[in-house]
């Protein structure tokens, strides 16, 4: 069976996507392009791997490159609220800008901002580590399911690529269960697949 029979509908294409991105990597390349040292660019271990590697191929500056891993949601499709370290950036982010890669900010994968709760405690290790400013770049946004309001340090700025309506969505780098990362598409995941 395709997983594409498990999509009850696509939020934004493969081509749609391809745009934001490259829309995204420009203002970063413009916004960053006299700061020095260079940013260094931490994606959220595993969901941001797509979404990072689309985009610093299109920021045009030298930029290092690390990921970090936060756990809150294991195979189910709620955060627990209590996120947990299980994989530190290893390069040095003291003084430097670091721009924290997610692919959703929300309470879903950690790809999306979501009830903002392990972005915050992200945030807050990288400023425990020597970050001059921390800025956040998310492909999506769901401000709905929101519980704390995230709080950027020093310069930081915040990049978004979509606002996400309250759906349960997957692809992209977005999974549930591990499954449905490879989707080159973000859509919407029918209900009887994950409940």
């Amino acid at each position: 069976m395709s997983m594409d029979s498990h999509i009850e509908k696509v939020l934004w294409t493969q081509d749609q996507i391809s745009r934001r991105v490259t829309e995204l990597a420009a203002q970063i390349t413009h916004d960053f392009n006299s700061v020095s040292p260079p940013p260094v660019v931490v994606g959220v271990a595993t969901g941001a791997f797509l979404f990072l590697a689309d985009l610093v191929r299109n920021i045009h500056l030298p930029i290092s490159v690390d990921f970090i891993r936060a756990e809150s949601y294991g195979s189910g499709t709620l955060s627990s609220g209590a996120p947990v370290l299980s994989l530190d950036s290893k390069l040095d982010v003291k003084d430097k800008h670091v721009i924290l890669m997610h692919t959703f900010l929300c309470s879903q994968v950690e790809d999306i901002v979501d009830t903002g709760t392990t972005l915050s405690s992200l945030i807050a290790n990288l400023v425990s580590k020597g970050a001059s400013s921390v800025s956040v770049c998310t492909l999506l946004d769901k401000p709905a399911r929101r519980k704390i309001q995230v709080e950027l340090v020093g310069e930081g700025k915040f990049y978004r690529g979509f606002e996400c309506p309250d759906y349960f969505v997957v692809g992209y780098g977005m999974d549930f269960a591990e499954l449905y990362r490879n989707l080159p598409y973000v859509g919407v995941l029918k209900p009887e697949c994950y409940k």
